[in-house]
This record gives structure tokens, sequence and C-alpha cells, in this order.
């Protein structure tokens, strides 16, 4: 543990400050890019019959999501550790790059496996995406700004979702499905050209392969076994193969033995683990990681079996569900602005995170009197008091996390809050989908069980009988009703878990080496300083040649970061020109004499 400590503060900081004007070209690229990540993963949802009907794989096309949320899944834990050995800037654009590339490749896939591996691979780059944008932001702002800068990504990210399903129906209907993708691809493109434009490079140039080796391999094979291995039989299980199979047993079996190994590996033997055990020493930050599966399981749920309701319980069409889902993303992009917004201000964000579980809840609740006959003004009500909770919680439980974290483990807690929500969506997911089939057979008519395995199998309207379509239509509003149940109890959870919740404000705790060092800095610089006002020219060469800069890293101090000024100058001439205030140097905020020692930001 005291190895991986060192190894920690040993990386290179890649705070870099930015001044207003690049900040804002910087962050518009940003949103831009995280906008398309969430259109590609949730607009493909829309488009799935049709690519099934052109690919003839109508009993198969689920595993074009289920390739995509592997592959996210199975990376999103890395790409924190990735960025913090090669550089922020490297692994962001590598993410837009192979975007770019799988969207356009899944545009011109002509059968069904090229399909799968082509979303795979947008998934695995759409995870780094992701994660690199908050983590780039959390990098090129203080931590008192950022809560309203990731605010606006919320908002960025609530955007992606309501205007995915629009821009895919659009494609459907005026052209094809393979037209969706190809405008993803250039918009990747035109948001990589501005990162590599903009975003300063702030990684450390230690050599490629000796990156390479600093990379916990051993972890990620592990992760990565215990992942395909679990979400696999999760994710088709009870629909391609019975729970009850051997394989399903037996991968399950491999799943969970790898994730012990995965956990063992970081806590013993990885020295840059990618989730660091220590987290969970932590109980604020053990509660954050859990409702953050918990939070990833009832959103993504949302987001698939609200549209499933609409369409196969209500009969309304893609474009009217779409419609339906909208109040709830738009007032998720709204609060989201504002809480981030309130949290800059008044440097708290214990009450925000507190009312978003509380009206989420309450939303949850409310969503149980959906049935065949509720009037859709009385759904967009509804969908949208979960939006608030959503917007109160996303990107504030963001924030909240990065403040109990030291610096050096930024990174790796955004992409683990990250992966613990992507974990939480695919198990999520798994039990609603489980869930609603026993519901639908045990309440669909004998002639149609066949369509609980896909629900992509809805026959058209036309060629069913009257009462059987109404029998359809009822099962379908009491399978959906089990699942939405099935969200309270787990939001519920989320806003019990507030109890444990430390609002510390925006102060980063601060590392205890540098916490040493700050000490011994302060001391040494007065006693030159001292010395220097007793012995004239000697006592400046004393202190340019016991500068503190030799012991610790001193950066330059941007227009939101610390004041200070330059140290003293071994130049005799120097002397004559050294007033009062240059002695008087601000450390931490305030006025002292020392050195200039970072904050944290």
């Amino acid at each position: 543990m005291n190895q991986q400590r060192q190894a920690e503060k040993a990386l290179h900081d890649q705070t870099n400050i930015l001044p207003i004007g690049q900040l804002l070209v910087v962050f518009a690229g940003l949103s831009v890019s995280l906008l398309v990540a969430f259109v590609d993963q949730n607009g493909i949802s829309v488009t799935l019959p049709t690519i099934a009907k052109d690919l003839n794989a109508q009993n198969a096309i689920s595993w074009a999501g289920t390739s995509s949320l592997i592959a996210n899944t199975m990376f999103t834990v890395l790409y924190g550790r990735l960025s913090d050995i090669f550089g922020r800037k490297v692994v962001y654009l590598s993410a837009l790059a192979m975007l770019c590339i799988a969207d356009l490749l899944c545009g011109l896939s002509q059968d069904a496996p090229m399909f799968y591996v082509f979303r795979g691979m947008a998934g695995l780059a759409g995870g780094g995406v992701t994660s690199l944008t908050m983590i780039i932001v959390s990098d090129v702002v203080t931590l008192e700004e950022r809560g309203k800068y990731q605010g606006i990504l919320g908002s960025a990210l609530g955007l992606g979702n309501v205007i995915g399903p629009f821009i895919a129906a659009a494609f459907i209907v005026r052209s094809t499905w393979r037209g969706f993708f190809w405008l993803l691809s250039p918009l990747a493109a035109l948001s990589a050209v501005v990162g590599y434009l903009l975003i300063p490079n702030s990684a450390r140039k230690d050599g490629f392969w000796n990156n390479v080796r600093k990379i916990d391999f051993f972890g990620l094979l592990a992760s990565s076994t215990g992942i395909i291995f679990l979400l696999i039989p999760i994710s088709g299980g009870g629909s391609y193969f019975p729970w009850d199979s051997a394989m399903v047993i037996s991968m399950l079996t491999i799943g969970t033995c790898s994730l012990i190994a995965f956990i063992f590996i970081e806590w013993k033997v990885a020295t840059l683990p990618m989730l660091p055990v220590v987290f969970f020493r932590n109980p604020v930050i053990t509660t954050f990681l859990v409702q953050s599966f918990l939070l990833g399981a009832v959103y993504q749920s949302y987001l698939y079996y609200l549209p499933l309701y609409y369409q196969n319980a209500r009969g309304w069409s893609p474009i009217v569900s779409a419609a339906l889902t909208t109040p709830m993303v738009s007032c998720q992009s709204i609060f989201s602005i504002l809480s981030g917004q309130y949290i800059s201000r008044c440097k708290r964000y214990g009450e925000v995170i507190w009312a978003g579980f509380g009206i989420w809840t309450l939303g949850a609740g409310l969503i149980l009197i959906f049935s065949q006959h509720t009037h859709p003004a009385v759904i967009a009500v509804i969908v949208a008091v979960v939006g608030i909770g959503l917007g109160f919680t996303f990107q504030p439980t963001l924030v909240a996390l990065q403040s109990h974290c030291t610096k050096s483990q930024r990174a790796v807690a955004i992409s683990n809050r990250n992966f613990f929500r992507c974990m939480g969506g695919a198990c999520g997911l798994a039990v609603s989908a489980a869930l609603l089939q026993a519901t639908l057979r045990s309440n669909l008519p004998e002639n149609y069980k066949y369509l609980a395995h896909s629900s992509y199998s809805v026959p058209a309207r036309s060629t069913i009988p009257d009462a059987q379509w109404m029998q359809i239509q009822s099962a379908y509003a009491k399978a959906s009703r089990s699942v939405f149940t099935l969200q309270v109890p787990l939001i519920g959870v989320c806003f019990l878990g507030c109890i444990f919740l430390r609002d510390r404000g925006l102060e980063r705790p601060k590392e205890t080496e540098d916490e040493e060092t700050h000490r011994r800095g302060v001391t040494m610089t007065q006693t030159a300083l001292e010395g220097g006002e007793e012995n004239g020219a000697d006592g400046d060469a004393a202190i340019a040649g016991k500068s503190p800069s030799s012991d610790f890293n001193m950066h330059e101090e941007r227009s939101q970061g610390v004041e200070g000024a330059a140290l003293p100058s071994s130049d005799p001439s120097s002397t004559a020109k050294k007033t009062e205030s240059e002695k008087k140097i601000v450390l931490g905020g305030e006025d002292r004499l020392g050195v200039a020692i970072p904050t944290g930001e």
C-alpha cells in the first residue's frame, strides 16, 4: 500500500488552469464530444428494429447493445489510470479517433457479426470520451468552479439522450439507418481537431515503453475476464440460454472468481492500481460509488423501459415515445446547470444531493401510477420530476466525490465512478429484463408467449384481433409496472445513503506528503529570508542555494490559481531591487513568508 501511495504521488500533476477565452473554446469542444458519445449510445435503440430487418438479425440484434455495453464497461475502469500515465490529451484524442472510425464502419456493416464488432469498438471509445471529458474539465478549472462546468456537461449528456432518438428516427424515415452513423463520425473528428489544437499537452515525457510498463496488465486481464464472463450471461440469460444451464453457471462462476482476483491484484500486486482499494476505507467515497452503481441501474432502466412502455403498452409511435421522454432529459439538463451554479456559488453540495435523491425517489414512486389509460400530460409531469432528481444528482455527486479525493486520485476516481455506473446499468438492465420476461410469460395470450423473448418481436397491429391486442397491451403494462416497481427501492437506497454524506465544501483533502513538505518549506524559507535580512546579499545567495523548489513541485500560477512571487535570485544585483512586498509570498491563499505551493486545484 505504501508503494502504491508513493507511485501515485510520483505521477505528473496535469492541472492546467486555462484563461477564460481558451477555456470556453475547449469546453465547447468537450461538450460536443460528450454529446456525440451519448447520441451514439442512446440513439441506436430506435434504429435496432430497422437494422435487424436489414441485416436479417431479428433474433440476435440485442447483441449490438450488449457488445457496446461490455466494451464500455470493460475499459472505463482503465481510462483514468491511462490518462495519468500517458497524459489526458493523448488518451482523449485516441478515444475520439476510435469513435470516429467505429461509427464510420458501423454505417458500412454488411452483416450482423460485423455490426456487433464495430458497436463494441464504439462502446469502448464512448467510455473513454465520457471519462476523459470529465477528467480534463477537472484539470482545467478549479474545484470551486468545477460544479458549474460539470453541470453544463451534465446538460450535454441529457441533451444527447433526448436528441439521439430523434436524429435516428429522422434518418430512418427520410434516409437510411447508415446515415445516422455517418453523421456522428465527422462530428467526432471535428471534436478531435478542436481538442488537438486547444487542449494543453501536460503529459511528462517518460518514454513510451517506460509508460507501458506502468500499466496494470494483470488487473486489466482479471477485470476484463470478470466483466465479459459476468455480463454475457447476465445480458443473455433467460432470452438466449436458460439461467440454470451449465454454460450460464460456469460463466458466472468464472466471472465472479476473476473479479475477486482483480480486487486482490489491485490491493496487493499493482503498483498503479486501476481501482485503488484505499477508496473503500473512506465511507463517504464508498457511499458515492455504491450510489453510482444504483444510479446507473435505475437510469438505464428508465431510458430503456419507458420507451418500451410508451410503444408496447400504449401503442404510440417512436416519435411520440421520444417526445414523452423529452421532459425527463430536458429537466435533467436544466437542473444540472442550476445545481452546478449553486455548488460553485455556495461552495456546498450536500443539500443538492439530498434533494436530488429525494425528488428522484418521489418521481420513481409516482411512475407506479402509469397504466394503459394514464393521460400523456400526467406522464410528462411525472417523468419531469424524475428529471429534476437526475439533474440534482448526476454531476453533483461527481463534484462531491472529487472533493473527497486527493489530487493524485482525481482521474482514477472519475473513471471508477463511471465504471460503477456502467456496471450498475448493465446489471439493472439484466434484472429488469428478467423481471419483464417473467411477467410477460404469465400474462400474454397463449399464442403470443414468444413475445417475452424479445422486445423487438412485437407484430404489426393490423395482424392481431382487437381482443388479443388489448391483452398484449395489458401484459406489457403489467410488465412495465413490475420493472418500475423495482426501481423505487434502488433509488430509495441512494436517498438513505445520503446519511453517510459529509459535506466538506469544495476544499480537497491534502496529501500527507504535501503537508509535510508545506511545513518544511515554510520553515526553511522563513529562516533563509531572516538570514537574508541580516546578511544582505549573502542571505539572498543562501536562499537561492537552498531553494525549496528542489524539494517539491512548483508550477506557473494561473489567473484562477494561487498568486505568488518569484523566489529570490542568487544574483547580487537583485538585492537592491527587492522590495518588502516581494518577500511576502502568498501561501495557500494567505500572506505569509514562504513559497508558492499549489492549493491542489
